[in-house]
């Protein structure tokens, strides 16, 4: 005698995890890429500060709170309503993005050329990665 197993199949309506992988995956590639770039940026913050024009002081601070801010959204990119964590951290990418150019922009930052180019290349991996995080959240709308 066997016995069959029957699985319902997922109901596609039922409740706010159904497809939102795609936001989830944004919001821990940029916990990711946050993280890490955080973690090089602390550990090379003296050699960053010679070729950037920062003090190797704020490249520490701006690394470790990279790494912390990577470390909290990997926690909640798990949460059980994700599109308010995606909303608010889309929102927030957004304004890192428009204040960080327009900083550079106004002379605000006392970076070097190169310094420049590694910010800038940090704000296209944050609308990047916002763009990821939008789809996501649409998604779920």
């Amino acid at each position: 005698m066997t016995a069959t197993l029957h699985q319902p199949l997922a109901d596609p309506t039922a409740g706010p995890a159904v497809g939102d992988s795609l936001l989830r995956f944004a919001l821990r590639a940029d916990a990711t890429v946050c993280a890490g770039v955080g973690l090089l940026v602390a550990m090379a913050a003296d050699q960053l500060a010679r070729i950037a024009g920062v003090s190797a002081t704020a490249g520490w601070f701006v690394g470790a709170a990279l790494v912390g801010y990577g470390a909290l959204l990997y926690v909640l990119a798990a949460a059980s309503h994700v599109r308010r964590v995606g909303v608010v951290v889309l929102a927030g990418n957004l304004v890192f993005a428009v204040a960080t150019v327009v900083a550079i922009v106004t002379g605000w930052l006392p970076l070097t050329g190169t310094g420049v180019e590694l910010v800038l290349g940090f704000v296209s991996a944050t609308v990047v990665l916002a763009w990821l995080q939008y789809r996501g959240v649409r998604r779920l709308a």
